[in-house]
């Protein structure tokens, strides 16, 4: 086992240590009308009703708003009740539900598509995948990007093990990448844009998906235990991330560089306003019916969440970054509240 893989199996162990020690933690939210919501530097829609106050409005609840650098952290602070809901991959959400943290997947913030990609510096002699061999590779450990790297080296025949990778949260690829310290990263929006401008891109996460059939997702996770509690917060909530989405697709002409929406897009997730535009028409938003359907969070464990769940943590288990692999995932999707807002 490399030494990137031990000290991701250490990061893990803790989060699960963390797991159990806290598990109760979130129930003290449930009857304070307070919540804390985790979120990562993602372009997406939903900047804007965190920027405009829009779930509390909804909701009548006092929302704290906590920026981590990673999916990795979010599971960490789900685990230990700091807070109760939030944004992450589906590869630090399936090694979360694989260490035992008591979380359920209930909203696909987006399919990730093109938002995530591969990409060698200028100059740094990278032009293929293949040329990764003995180069440094920078991205944020047990994210979707980190999932992807592994799994686009494996397809082109390049043993992970060859390939110096370093675990990087977005701010310190960006800081790296300037300094020439790293060779190449796997990353998203802000970064990603800033790292194309003196780059070639190598490989989509959307490109990943469909040669090798293992796509991605950014997904919202909350604690059982606050879910429980707080069904009427789940449903507005949810109302609002639906209405925002729906805001985008029918409107996304008016969402410009100088548009008030794009302004708070930026504002939120640390993007250049005129970045934010690009960055958006990467992704794809699933509709509250789409999020219902088999294709994502309907069907109980034949759901395009559960299997790709599966199939993440599976992949997972044969790189040693995590130990054990569910019997089924399915415990980890809550499809009610996306069924009553495609009522």
């Amino acid at each position: 086992m490399n030494h990137t893989l031990q000290l991701l199996r250490r990061a893990l162990a803790a989060v699960a240590l963390v797991a159990t020690s806290t598990s109760f933690a979130p129930l003290a939210h449930a009857q304070s009308h307070e919540v804390v919501i985790g979120y990562q530097d993602m372009v997406v829609p939903w900047r804007y009703a965190q920027a405009t106050g829009a779930v509390e409005k909804a909701t009548g609840y006092k929302v704290t708003y906590r920026k981590l650098g990673s999916g990795a952290d979010v599971i960490r602070a789900l685990a230990s009740g700091s807070i109760q809901l939030g944004e992450a991959g589906s590869s630090p959400i399936a090694a979360g539900l694989s260490q035992g943290v008591d979380i359920s997947l209930f909203w696909i913030l987006d399919n990730i598509n093109d938002a995530e990609a591969l990409v060698a510096r200028n100059g740094s002699g990278v032009a293929t995948l293949a040329d990764l061999k003995g180069k440094t590779l920078g991205v944020p450990y047990v994210s979707t990007s980190h999932f992807h790297t592994l799994v686009a080296l494996q397809h082109a025949g390049v043993d992970p093990s060859t390939v110096k990778i370093l675990n990087l949260r977005p701010p310190e690829v960006a800081a790296a990448w300037q300094r020439g310290d790293i060779d190449a990263t796997y990353i998203w929006d802000p970064v990603l844009a800033k790292v194309k401008q003196n780059g070639k891109v190598l490989i989509t996460s959307g490109e990943v998906a469909k040669e090798t059939g293992k796509a991605t997702f950014d997904g919202f996770v909350a604690s059982r235990p606050f879910v429980q509690g707080n069904q009427p917060f789940m449903n507005g909530l949810v109302k609002v991330l639906a209405d925002t989405d729906t805001l985008y697709r029918d409107h996304r002409s008016t969402w410009t560089a100088g548009s008030k929406e794009v302004a708070a897009v930026a504002q939120e997730s640390g993007a250049t306003p005129a970045d934010v535009p690009a960055s958006l028409a990467l992704y794809a938003f699933p509709t509250p019916a789409e999020q219902a359907s088999p294709t994502w969070l309907g069907g109980g464990a034949q759901s395009g969440a559960a299997r790709s769940l599966a199939a993440t943590a599976a992949f997972l288990k044969t790189q040693g970054t995590i130990q054990n692999v569910l019997p089924d995932y399915s415990a980890g999707v809550d499809p009610r509240f996306v069924q009553q807002a495609a009522r």
